[in-house]
């Protein structure tokens, strides 16, 4: 039919449904409290990229969390659910799937359960991993600060940082901004981990500055040993960035992205293109 999307179906509890057809509780958890979590994996060239990592992840949050782990959420199911899924939805080669884990309604702050439900959902895209061809120009989100706790390097369905941080990004222009921890330093932008290149050595924010443990900031500190390449986990100031070569930004979706200028400060991006390059290998 004209104008329908082709994502027409999901995965709920491992059963394909419509995405028309209602099946979240008026109740859910996750929309009422933000007690969810979730992960988005890429599809690169007909290869679901990093998957394991990402499971790994989203099992650390849900022991975090307290949920439930079920017998059947292994990595062999949820492989063969986005299979299927991306085969309903016509989503090949590329296409970007989230996986969405919520705790059981019932409750109010104090969950009644700790049983868990699922959502998968696909999206098309267009293209694989693409370095922009324009550096980004980035600055500083400082009207909240991110806390350094448990949940830090977790993604949770708490989210409001990030959209404050996206409508100040926005405001000004921006291609995308840093956010900072409760100590004022960079630990992340809003949807990438943070990499400074400084006479060929990186340096990232650990995971104790409260950034989310990025699948593809793992991704590019194995790389960087694999080529002998040094990394530091260390904390950004606003003087180490603007005292960089390069400043990079990676996540699981887009890969890499050169910042091009923060405040008065322009970068080169020989480095990213380096870890772009690397990457893509990984797609074949």
């Amino acid at each position: 039919m004209l104008g329908m999307p082709k994502d027409k179906y999901c995965i709920y509890n491992g059963h394909l449904i419509s995405i028309y057809e209602p099946s979240i509780a008026f109740n859910n958890r996750a929309f009422r409290y933000g007690d969810a979590l979730f992960e988005t994996i890429r599809l690169c060239n007909n290869k679901l990229m990093f998957l394991k990592d990402h499971l790994n992840r989203l099992k650390i949050g849900m022991t975090v969390l307290r949920m439930n782990l079920p017998a059947e959420f292994n990595s062999e199911n949820i492989y063969e659910f986005i299979i299927q899924l991306l085969k309903h939805n016509t989503h090949a080669p590329n296409a970007r799937i989230r996986l969405t884990v919520f705790r059981n309604e019932g409750g109010y702050y104090s969950p009644e359960t700790n049983d868990i439900s699922f959502l998968i959902e696909s999206e098309e895209m267009t293209h694989t991993y693409e370095l922009n061809q324009k550096g980004y120009w980035i600055d500083l989100f400082g009207d909240l600060k991110k806390p350094v706790n448990k949940l830090s390097n977790i993604k949770t369905a708490n989210a409001l940082l990030y959209v404050m941080a996206g409508i100040a990004k926005q405001s000004m222009k921006l291609d995308e901004c840093f956010i900072l921890n409760e100590t004022g330093a960079v630990c992340e932008s809003i949807s990438s981990n943070v990499f400074v290149v400084k006479n060929g050595t990186l340096y990232t924010p650990p995971l104790t500055e409260g950034c989310v443990a990025g699948i593809m900031r793992k991704q590019i500190m194995h790389l960087a040993h694999e080529n002998k390449i040094l990394v530091f986990e260390s904390p950004l100031s606003n003087y180490t960035i603007l005292n960089g070569d390069e400043v990079f930004l990676c996540n699981s979706v887009n890969g890499v992205k050169w910042v091009g200028q923060f405040r008065e400060k322009f970068y080169t991006n020989k480095m990213a293109q380096f870890f772009h390059d690397k990457l893509m290998q990984l797609t074949v």
